[in-house]
C-alpha cells in the first residue's frame, strides 16, 4: 500500500552536486549532504532548475534501487536560495547566474559573505568593489539573478499546481511578467506557445486552476493539440471520422462536445473542413492555405514565359559536353533539353544516375546566356555540397530569404521578391509546406524554377509531401533518371542502395579485397554496441584513415533503445573523447572541448539551423559560456540555452537527410521495428560517400526492405495541382 504523506520522510539538505536532469520533465538526480546522513545521499525527484549548492527539502521514501543502491525518492522536492557560506559557493560556481563561475564565487563571498544575494539585487553598484568585476559584468550578473528570480516565483505557482518542469525559462521568455497572469487566464496557451509543453502539462495546470473537464476552452484546445500532434507525424490534416474518436480519448469526454467545439472552431477559421478524394478531413487553417498557396504559384509560375530566349539543344549539347568533358548519356540529353523548353521542371532519381552532371549542364549553358542564377537547399551542409559541385555560390533557404529574428518570417516574400531569372532548388525531399509556401511567395513571376530531389528518400520532418505530390500530379513536368552509370555501378554503396529502392536485399556477404560497402553481423543489442564502439573508434579509421569524430557518423533508424542514438551517443562520447576538468553538465548532458555536437531547433539570432553539426571550442565556467563551430563560424551559447545541443557522435537518419559523410555506420536490429521502413534504410545507406557499415541482423534488413507502407500522409497539394 502507498503511504500517505505523513508516514513519508522528510530529507533537508545542500546539494551538493546535479548528476543528471532531464530538460523536458525536470527529472532529476541529486547528491546531497543531508541532516542526520554522514555520507551523501542520492536523491531522485522532479525540480524546475536546480543546482549546486541549493537548500533543498524533500517528502518520500527510501528505496533499494537494483542498479544504483540505495536512494532517496522524492514526491515533493522545494528548493530555496542557500544561505551558509559554503552553499552559496556553490551555488554562484554552479554556472547558474551567467557572468559568475568558480573564481568570481569565490571573490563574491570573499567581499560580501552570505548578504551576497542582497547586494546583487538592492546595491548592484558594489558589484563592481569586486575585482575584475566591470559594469557589463556587474550587469550581466544582475539582469541574470533578476531574471532567475523570476523564474523561482514562476516555478513556485506551477509547483503550486502539481508542475515541476525546467521548461520555466522559456515561460519566462515567452510571456516575461505576465506569466503567472497568462498560465492563470488560459492554461492552454502554454501548449500553444512553448516548445517543450504539451498539451498534457497544459491540461494538468487547468485541472489544478479548478479548469472543468468538458469547459469549451479545453475542448477547443485539444483539437488543435491532436492535429499539432497529426502535423507533427508529417500530416496537413486528419480524416475527421480519426479526428474525433482521438480527440475524444485525449479528452476523455462525450463525442458530442468534441463536436460542438469543432463546429466552435470551424466557425472562428482555426480550422478548416475539405476532402482529401473521398475522405472528409479537418485541416489547420496555416497548412490548408500554405498547400493551396503552393499549387497556385506553381501553376502560375510554369504558365509564364521562359526569362531566357529560345535556345537550340542540338548547339548547346555539344557546346556543355565540350566544356565538361563529357558524353551525355541519351537520357540526360533530354533532361537538359526539357529543362532548357520549361518554365518549372522538377528532376528526380538516386545516388548514381546523373543528377549532378545534368544540373551542371544546364546551369553552364544558361550562364552562358546570362541567365541570372539562386541555387539553394534546406540545409547548411546541402548548400556547402551543391557549391562543390556546380561551382556557384549555394545558400540555404532560410538564408535566401533573409530570416527576420525580431519579427519572425522572412524579409524576402511577395513584396519584396528574391532578384534571379532561375531559381534551383536541391534536396526538394527535405521542404516541407511551410517552408516551401515562404519560398514560391518570394520567387518573381517571370522566373523559371528547377526542383531537385530524391522521390525515394524520406519525406519532410515537417508536414507534407511537397516533391511526392508534385510528381503525382502530373502538373508540372519531370524527368525521372533511373540509369545508373558505369562509374557509379562500380560503388556497393550505390548499387545496394538501389538494390534495396527496388525490394532487394543487397549483398550481406564479405566482400573480396577493399569494398565501401560491409555488414557486421551482431544478435542483440549489447554485442551492437560493443561492435560500432570498435568499428568508429580503431577499425575504420586504422583500415581507412578516416578521423574518427569528423569523419564517421553513426545513423540510428530511432532515438530510444539501448541501441538507438541517445544511448549510442553516451557510449561513443565516452570511447572517443572523455570529459576532462573543463565540461558544463546540462539537460542531461555532458559538454566538454572536441565533442561533436548538433542543433536541434532553428535559432535565427545565431544563425545555426536544427540538423547543423558543430564542435565544442571551449567552456568557460567563469562567463557561464559554451563556444561551437559550425563551418569553421564561432557561436556562442549561454549554459542557460544548452537544451538546444545534444551530441551528435550518433543521429536519427531523419536528422542526417541533405547531408553526406565519408563514412556512416547504421545499426539496423528487429528491437527497432517500429521503424524499419525501405526508405528509412534506404536514406540512411545513401549518406555515406566513402563507406557504409550496417551492424546488426540480416532478419532486421529483410523486415526494413519488405515494409513499404511507410504512413500515408494526409495533404491535399496533388488534388490542388490537378485543378
Amino acid at each position: 500500500m502507498e503511504p500517505t504523506p505523513s508516514d513519508r520522510e522528510i530529507l533537508a539538505g545542500l546539494v551538493e552536486r546535479v548528476t543528471y536532469q532531464n530538460a523536458d520533465n525536470g527529472f532529476c538526480v541529486i547528491r546531497v549532504k543531508a541532516r542526520g546522513h554522514r555520507d551523501l545521499v542520492t536523491l531522485v525527484g522532479h525540480a524546475a532548475t536546480i543546482s549546486a549548492g541549493e537548500w533543498i527539502t524533500a517528502t518520500g521514501d527510501w528505496v533499494n534501487d537494483r542498479t544504483h543502491g540505495q536512494q532517496f525518492k522524492a514526491r515533493f522536492l522545494k528548493t530555496s536560495t542557500p544561505t551558509s557560506n559554503e552553499g552559496i559557493e556553490k551555488y554562484l560556481a554552479s554556472g547558474m547566474i551567467r557572468g559568475i563561475g568558480p573564481v568570481y564565487a569565490k571573490k563574491l563571498l570573499r567581499a560580501f559573505g552570505n548578504r551576497v544575494f542582497d547586494v546583487i539585487e538592492a546595491e548592484p553598484d558594489r558589484l563592481q568593489e569586486v575585482d575584475g568585476i566591470g559594469p557589463v559584468r556587474a550587469g550581466r550578473i544582475t539582469v541574470a539573478w533578476a531574471e532567475q528570480k523570476v523564474v523561482r516565483e514562476i516555478m513556485v505557482f506551477l509547483h503550486s499546481h502539481g508542475v515541476g518542469t525546467a521548461r520555466a525559462v522559456r515561460i519566462y521568455k515567452t510571456y516575461g511578467a505576465d506569466a503567472v497572469q497568462v498560465m492563470s487566464e488560459n492554461p492552454y496557451r502554454l501548449a500553444r506557445d512553448i516548445r517543450g509543453i504539451g498539451f498534457k502539462t497544459a491540461d494538468a495546470i487547468a485541472m489544478k486552476l479548478g479548469v472543468d473537464k468538458t469547459a469549451m476552452i479545453r475542448v477547443r484546445a485539444g483539437i488543435s493539440y491532436a492535429l499539432t500532434e497529426a502535423m507533427d507525424d508529417g500530416h496537413c490534416a486528419l480524416p475527421t471520422n480519426e479526428l474525433v474518436p482521438l480527440a475524444e480519448q485525449l479528452l476523455e469526454i462525450p463525442q458530442d462536445l468534441i463536436r460542438t467545439a469543432l463546429n466552435l472552431e470551424l466557425a472562428e477559421g482555426t480550422v478548416i473542413a475539405d476532402q482529401v478524394g473521398e475522405t472528409d478531413c479537418i485541416f489547420l487553417t496555416s497548412l490548408y492555405r500554405a498547400e493551396r498557396a503552393i499549387a497556385e504559384r506553381l501553376l502560375t509560375l510554369a504558365k509564364g514565359e521562359r526569362p531566357w530566349a529560345s535556345i537550340d539543344p542540338d548547339k548547346a549539347i555539344p557546346w556543355i559536353e565540350q566544356r565538361i568533358n563529357l558524353t551525355l548519356a541519351e537520357s540526360q540529353k533530354a533532361a537538359v533539353r526539357l529543362a532548357l523548353a520549361s518554365k518549372v521542371l522538377l528532376i528526380t532519381g538516386g545516388p548514381g544516375v546523373g543528377k549532378t552532371t545534368i544540373v551542371q549542364a544546364i546551369l553552364r549553358i544558361l550562364s552562358a546566356k546570362h541567365v541570372r542564377l539562386l541555387l539553394c537547399a534546406p540545409t547548411g551542409r546541402a548548400a556547402k555540397r551543391m557549391n562543390e559541385a556546380t561551382g556557384l555560390e549555394a545558400k540555404t533557404i532560410h538564408r535566401l530569404l533573409e530570416i527576420d529574428p525580431a519579427k519572425g518570417g522572412f524579409r524576402r516574400n511577395n513584396e519584396n521578391p528574391l532578384d534571379c531569372d532561375l531559381l534551383v532548388i536541391d534536396e526538394t525531399s527535405m521542404v516541407d509546406v511551410l517552408l516551401m509556401h515562404a519560398l514560391l511567395k518570394a520567387v518573381p513571376d517571370k522566373a523559371a524554377l528547377l526542383l531537385i530531389g530524391d522521390v525515394d528518400q524520406l519525406p519532410s520532418v515537417g508536414p507534407g509531401q511537397v516533391l511526392v505530390d508534385t510528381i503525382a500530379s502530373g502538373a508540372i513536368p519531370v524527368v525521372r533518371l533511373i540509369e545508373v552509370f558505369r562509374q557509379a555501378a562500380k560503388s556497393r554503396i550505390i548499387v545496394s542502395a538501389h538494390r534495396i529502392n527496388e525490394g532487394g536485399i543487397p549483398d550481406l556477404r564479405k566482400p573480396d579485397g577493399d569494398s565501401d560497402f560491409y555488414f557486421v553481423e551482431a544478435d542483440d543489442p549489447e554485442t551492437a554496441v560493443q561492435r560500432i564502439v570498435e568499428l568508429v573508434r580503431t577499425r575504420i579509421p586504422k583500415r581507412f584513415g578516416l578521423n574518427p569524430v569528423r569523419d564517421i557518423q553513426v545513423l540510428c533508424p530511432m532515438n530510444r533503445g539501448g541501441v538507438g542514438a541517445r544511448s549510442l551517443n553516451v557510449e561513443l562520447q565516452a570511447a572517443l573523447n572523455p570529459a576532462g576538468a573543463c565540461k558544463v553538465e546540462r539537460f542531461g548532458w555532458t559538454f566538454s572541448p572536441g565533442d561533436k555536437v548538433m542543433q536541434i531547433e532553428n535559432d535565427y539570432d545565431k544563425e545555426v539551423y536544427n540538423g547543423d553539426i558543430g564542435y565544442v571550442k571551449a567552456v568557460e565556467p567563469d562567463d557561464g559560456e559554451l563556444t561551437a563551430t559550425f563551418d569553421e563560424r564561432l557561436v556562442t551559447y549561454g549554459f542557460g540555452e544548452l537544451d538546444t545541443l545534444v551530441p551528435a557522435y550518433a543521429a536519427t537518419i531523419h536528422k542526417s537527410q541533405g547531408s553526406e559523410y565519408p563514412a556512416v555506420v547504421i545499426p539496423v536490429m528487429t528491437q527497432h521495428y517500429t521503424m524499419l521502413q525501405r526508405n528509412l534504410l534506404y536514406t540512411g545507406v545513401t549518406r555515406g560517400k566513402k563507406l557504409v557499415v550496417l551492424v546488426g541482423q540480416k532478419k532486421a534488413i529483410a523486415i526494413a526492405v519488405r515494409n513499404v507502407s511507410g504512413r500515408r500522409r494526409w495533404s491535399k497539394l496533388a488534388e490542388w495541382l490537378q485543378c
